[in-house]
């Protein structure tokens, strides 16, 4: 980083004799103005250890405070970034030595800036020389979260016509059927020996009853014509009970 751009960054700080108006939360097209200090953050991978060259950049550029990661760029789990959220102030800046330092993708960190934004704190990026404090370099970022939009839209439009393409083509799409041919035309196999359950058909197939019966929906065999339908008993009437009360018992056999 070069001496002028230090200095310049050092000249805005001192230069300032009142606080900055901050911009409604809602806004988010306007710059959040510098009128606290500089906070940086870094990260470095587990296989790449140059802390000390991005804590020298963000020092010499005036921050007040740094917080450093230990984390691949595909690790969501950054402690020390949460840390630097519960720490920094509106009308602070988060500074960086580059994008890459702070997002895991452009999506990344479009999300982290506007969070920034939200709380009504500055983004500087010594490296890409973005400043979202100033009106141009908001433009400058709104024009990459506008571009990450556009990559959503054609990555959707793509996945969608990709879909449409398989199904005219008769391909069967989601999650894969449990009961396949093959399987249903063991169980249906394994029915036939008298001692199978259902319950041991499905766990040998590794599916639950419920599948099991739906992938069989004719397994309970219907009643056969000739066999004739059990006769429940025929209650006695009240005449015919009372004439079991009044008989005289028989003798015992």
């Amino acid at each position: 980083m070069s001496n002028k751009t230090t200095t310049g960054l050092s000249d805005r700080i001192n230069g300032m004799t009142a606080p900055a108006p901050t911009p409604p939360p809602g806004d988010l097209l306007m710059p959040a103005p510098l009128s606290g200090v500089l906070v940086g953050y870094g990260r470095v991978s587990t296989r790449e250890q140059n802390l000390a060259r991005q804590e020298a950049a963000l020092t010499a550029a005036g921050c007040v405070r740094c917080f450093f990661d230990k984390a691949s760029g595909k690790n969501t789990n950054r402690p020390e970034l949460e840390r630097m959220f519960d720490y920094i102030r509106p009308g602070d800046a988060l500074t960086v030595v580059s994008l890459d330092r702070l997002g895991r993708s452009l999506e990344d960190l479009i999300s982290i800036v506007g969070r920034l934004k939200r709380q009504g704190v500055g983004f500087l990026s010594l490296h890409e020389k973005l400043d979202t404090t100033t009106a141009g370099g908001m433009f400058v970022f709104h024009v990459f979260a506008a571009l990450a939009e556009f990559i959503r839209t054609i990555i959707a439009a793509n996945t969608n016509e990709g879909l449409a393409a398989a199904r005219a083509r008769g391909q069967r799409l989601g999650r894969p059927p449990a009961m396949t041919p093959e399987k249903t035309a063991y169980a249906l196999q394994l029915l036939a020996e008298p001692d199978r359950s259902m319950s041991s058909i499905a766990k040998l197939l590794g599916v639950s009853r419920t599948t099991l019966y739906k992938a069989l929906p004719k397994l309970t065999p219907p009643r056969p014509a000739n066999r004739p339908t059990p006769q429940l008993p025929v209650p006695p009437t009240t005449g015919q009970h009372d004439q079991l009360l009044t008989s005289t018992p028989g003798p015992l056999a």
